[in-house]
């Protein structure tokens, strides 16, 4: 059996919101396990905060940019968010967002891509070195439609096409442009409200689906015990389909009402344009998602380094 730290069940605590003794139930069931524990609270019906464990921040910008009928957008991470306000970062993140809108997505492809006299990849290198921070490019995405528009937004935006969340939002219609533009942009501020995992149901990762399953048999083990399979599977499906309605975008309530399905608003704004629209796709990149942050003691790495006690 694992040893349950009070750190362990501090951290618990702060992801799931739920009480403290609930986190180290928790964490003895799973042996320790601090995302098995997380299933466990959801199961008892116990978390505030399933998502927020893979929203862990990190420091940089994301960057977004438009041209024509085609989008990109890229994270580029820094260590503190000092760097972000650095002008020459930011002109860096700029540029690594025209490279994506002209080459795609690649980020080998992106890092060998001249700019200037060097490549992308070898003005990162220098960048580290003068600005003395490590820094990188995280992922990139470049959306494209035949006819339409592709629709930026950035929430909490540092400067221009540069923030903490950035959208783009692809939309294939014959309709005006202006037209989808105003309904790009409130789907992109729905996106980034709403944090959608998929375009539809059928673009969920199967392994969330199985692990929504599974917390739900559990969750209505009284429920199904003693119903045959097929009766057990229906009280199972009933969660894990409104799961899926409230994580694909297609049918999650729109922000902006709270009730009608996005799908629907598209359609309202088809009918209205006289012309068919098709929300093709979307990206939602927000700064630092998912990644592990090392918390460290400021205070304590100075005075090691000093050779003088904290306390002295």
């Amino acid at each position: 059996m694992a040893e349950i730290t009070a750190a362990a069940v501090k951290d618990l605590r702060e992801k799931s919101g739920a009480g403290m003794m609930d986190c180290k139930k928790a964490l003895t069931e799973a042996n320790g396990d601090t995302e098995a524990a997380m299933d466990w609270l959801r199961a008892k019906g116990l978390a505030a905060a399933a998502k927020k464990s893979s929203r862990t921040a990190a420091e940089g910008l994301v960057g977004v940019e438009v041209s024509g009928t085609k989008g990109a957008a890229v994270e580029v991470n820094s260590e503190t968010d000092f760097v972000a306000k650095n002008v020459q970062f930011q002109t860096f993140v700029r540029d690594v967002t025209s490279v994506a809108l002209e080459l795609g997505d690649d980020l080998d492809t992106i890092k060998a891509a001249p700019l200037g006299t060097d490549t992308v990849g070898e003005i990162l290198t220098k960048n580290i070195a003068t600005i003395g921070e490590n820094q990188a490019i995280r992922r990139a995405k470049r959306l494209e439609v035949t006819q339409g528009a592709v629709v930026p937004y950035v929430h909490n935006q540092q400067v221009a096409g540069l923030g903490k969340i950035g959208v783009l939002v692809a939309l294939e219609s014959a309709a005006p442009v202006e037209k989808l533009e105003a309904l790009g942009k409130q789907i992109a501020m729905h996106i980034a409200a709403a944090f959608p995992l998929a375009l539809n149901a059928d673009g969920i990762d199967p392994a969330i689906v199985e692990r929504e399953a599974a917390i739900a048999k559990e969750k209505n083990a009284d429920k199904i015990a003693g119903k045959p399979p097929e009766v057990a599977e229906k009280i199972i499906r009933g969660p894990v389909d409104k799961f899926l309605r409230e994580n694909a975008l297609l049918t999650q309530a729109f922000v902006m009402d709270g009730k009608t399905p996005v799908q629907d608003v598209v359609a309202a704004a088809a009918k209205e344009a006289g012309s068919p629209i098709v929300l093709k796709d979307y990206v939602r990149f927000q700064l630092g998602e998912g990644i592990e942050k090392e918390v460290s003691d400021f205070a304590a790495e100075v005075a090691a380094a000093s050779g003088v006690p904290q306390n002295a």
